[in-house]
C-alpha cells in the first residue's frame, strides 16, 4: 500500500481546522488548545498515522499538541505538547519511545482524570470505526456509538457532567488542577466496587501509565 507523504495528507482545500475551531467556541464546555512541541513533531504524527486533514482526526493530529476539555478533566491527544502526557503515536505503537505499550485494535485518543480511556476501534470490535470508552467503573470498553467526528462535538458541547456524575466530588475542578501531566485519580474503594463513588471514595495521584495497565488487562 502506498504510503501518503506529509504534503498529500495536507488536504488544504478540505482542510477541517477552521471547523473545529468553530466548534469549541460555540460549545459550552470549557477548553485549551495545546500547541504542538514543533511543526515536525505535527508532521510527523500525522505521517504517522496516514489521516488526512479532511478529518478532524487529521486536523487534531497536525494542528495542535492536544485539546484538554473542562477544566483538565479529558486530554484529547494530538502532536504532544507541555502539558500533555504522549501523543497519538507515542500511545500507539507508532513511535519510540512509547508513553504506554499500545492496545491491538485500538487506537488511543483521549484519556481523563477518572482513568477512563477513548479510543478508535480499528479491529478490536469489528470494522464501525467508533470511538469506545474503557469505563473505570466497569473495566470494560463500553461504545460510544460515536465516529471521531461526533466524539470531538461531544467534548465539546455535550453533558459532560450528566456522563461523569457518578466519578465526580464536590470541588473536583480545584483537585483536577493540581495534578501533574501524566497523572490522573485513584479511587480507593475502586470505582468498580459496589462501595466506590466519586463523592464518597479517597482519591489519590497515580500516573497514568498504572491506570492504562487495567485497559490492557482487558486484552
Amino acid at each position: 500500500m502506498h504510503t501518503l507523504t506529509v504534503d498529500e495528507l495536507l488536504d488544504k482545500e478540505n482542510h477541517t481546522w477552521e471547523e473545529i475551531r468553530n466548534i469549541l467556541k460555540e460549545g459550552l464546555n470549557p477548553y485549551s488548545i495545546v500547541s504542538a512541541e514543533s511543526e515536525s513533531a505535527s508532521g510527523d504524527t500525522l505521517y504517522r498515522l496516514q489521516v488526512s486533514t479532511k478529518s478532524y482526526l487529521g486536523t487534531v493530529a497536525y494542528e495542535t499538541g492536544g485539546i484538554v476539555f473542562d477544566h483538565g478533566w479529558i486530554t484529547l491527544l494530538g502532536a504532544g505538547g507541555s502539558g500533555i502526557y504522549g501523543s497519538l503515536t507515542s500511545w500507539n505503537g507508532l513511535q519510540e519511545p512509547a508513553s504506554v505499550p499500545a492496545l491491538w485494535g485500538m487506537l488511543i485518543v483521549a484519556y481523563d482524570a477518572a482513568g477512563g480511556f477513548f479510543g478508535l476501534n480499528t479491529g478490536r470490535f469489528g470494522n464501525d470505526g467508533q470511538i469506545y470508552y474503557f469505563a473505570p467503573d466497569t473495566l470494560a470498553w463500553e461504545p460510544t456509538e460515536k465516529a471521531y467526528s461526533g466524539f470531538f462535538g461531544w467534548l465539546a458541547e455535550g453533558d459532560l457532567e450528566l456522563f461523569y456524575q457518578t466519578f465526580r466530588w464536590k470541588g473536583w475542578q480545584d483537585d483536577v488542577r493540581k495534578l501533574q501531566p501524566g497523572q490522573v485519580f485513584a479511587y480507593y474503594p475502586p470505582l468498580w466496587t459496589k462501595e466506590g463513588s466519586g463523592e464518597t471514595s479517597r482519591k489519590a495521584p497515580i500516573a497514568v501509565a498504572e491506570a492504562w495497565e487495567a485497559a490492557r488487562d482487558e486484552e
